[in-house]
C-alpha cells in the first residue's frame, strides 16, 4: 500500500491524538523501514524488539508482519492494510486472531474482479491485461489466482510480468508491448506503492491503462483506483495501538476489514491515453480527477 509518511502519517498521528496519545508527550512514534526491500524486513524487525518497544506498526505486506512475528512472539503487532491475513496465515481467524498480531487487513483477492471490470468498463477494448507483480514477494503476495479467475469471467487474457523494482520498470513495460497487452493490474507491493509515481509515468508513455488499489496511484498519473482509503486505514491502526497501551491484548481484539471502498478516475490520463470515460462510471466515481 501507499507507504510514504504524508497524509497516512498525519491520519496515524490524529488517530493517536483521538486516542489520547500525544507523540512527544506521552509516546514516540519513530517510522522505519518505509520502503525497505523485503530481504530487510527481518533485521529491521529485529532491531525493534533490541529497542523494547511497546508496539510495532507492520504496513502494507504479508512480509513485514510475518517477519515481526518471527522477530517476537510477545511484543503486540498491529498491521495496516495487509492483504487477506487469514489467507496468509498471520492470524487465525478476524473475530479472534490469536497470538500477538490484530489490526487491519484488506481482502484484495475479492476486490480483484471488480477492479478488472472497472478497467474493461474504461476501455471496452481491452483484452490482454498484464499483471505487474514482484517476484521477491512472498509466495501468494500477488493474488494472481484471484486475478485470472476474474479475468477469465470477462474474457480477458492475463499476462503475469515480473519487477522488483524501478529499474525493472522500462523493461517490464517493453515486454508489455511486446507482448501486446492493453491494460496493466498494479498488485499490492511496497516497491509499487513507493515508487507509484515513476511507475503511473512509464505506463503513460507506454499508453497503457491502469488499474491499482489505492487513490494515491491514480494522484500519481495512473487511470484509475478501487480499494480502500489508506489515511482511514492508519487512523483505525492507531485505535489499536492506543487499545493496546491501554492493556488491551492483541488476541482480543477482532481484525478489521475496510466499510468503504472508493473509485478514482484520472481524467486528465484518460485523456492523454485516447480514452472517454463512460458518464456512467463517471457519476459511480467518489473522486474525477480533471
Amino acid at each position: 500500500m501507499p507507504l510514504d509518511v504524508g497524509p497516512n502519517d498525519a491520519a496515524f498521528v490524529q488517530g493517536l491524538r483521538e486516542a489520547g496519545y500525544i507523540d512527544g508527550q506521552n509516546l514516540s512514534i519513530d517510522f522505519r523501514g518505509i520502503g525497505s526491500s523485503y530481504d530487510q524486513l527481518p533485521a529491521l524487525a529485529a532491531g525493534l524488539v533490541q529497542r523494547k518497544v511497546d508496539v510495532i506498526l507492520a504496513l502494507g505486506s504479508p512480509a513485514s508482519v510475518q517477519a515481526a512475528k518471527t522477530a517476537t512472539s510477545t511484543i503486540p503487532i498491529v498491521m495496516v492494510g495487509v492483504a487477506d491475513a487469514v489467507e496468509q496465515g498471520l492470524v487465525a481467524s478476524l473475530a479472534r486472531p490469536g497470538g500477538n498480531v490484530t489490526g487491519l487487513t484488506v481482502p484484495f483477492a475479492q476486490l480483484a474482479a471488480k477492479q478488472l471490470g472497472f478497467l474493461k468498463e474504461a476501455d471496452p477494448r481491452l483484452t490482454r491485461v498484464a499483471v505487474l507483480w514482484n517476484p521477491a514477494a512472498p509466495p501468494g503476495g500477488p493474488g494472481m489466482k484471484a486475478i485470472e479467475l476474474a479475468a477469465q469471467s470477462l474474457g480477458v487474457q492475463v499476462q503475469p510480468i515480473e519487477a522488483r523494482g524501478p529499474g525493472d520498470f522500462e523493461g517490464a513495460f517493453s515486454v508489455i508491448t511486446q507482448r501486446r497487452a492493453n491494460g496493466l493490474f498494479v498488485t499490492e507491493d511496497l516497491i509499487f506503492a513507493v515508487r507509484r509515481g515513476e511507475l503511473a509515468l512509464v505506463a503513460l508513455k507506454s499508453r497503457i491503462p491502469t488499474i491499482s488499489s489505492f487513490r494515491e496511484f491514480a494522484e500519481a498519473g495512473g487511470l484509475m483506483t478501487y480499494g480502500p482509503n489508506a489515511p482511514e486505514l492508519f487512523r483505525r491502526a492507531a485505535s489499536f495501538v492506543g487499545k493496546i497501551l491501554n492493556g488491551a491484548k492483541p488476541a482480543d481484539l477482532p481484525v478489521e476489514e475496510p466499510v468503504r471502498y472508493e473509485l478514482v478516475v484520472n481524467l486528465a490520463t484518460a485523456g492523454a491515453l485516447g480514452l472517454t470515460i463512460p458518464q456512467s462510471l463517471r457519476l459511480r466515481a467518489d473522486q474525477v480527477i480533471e
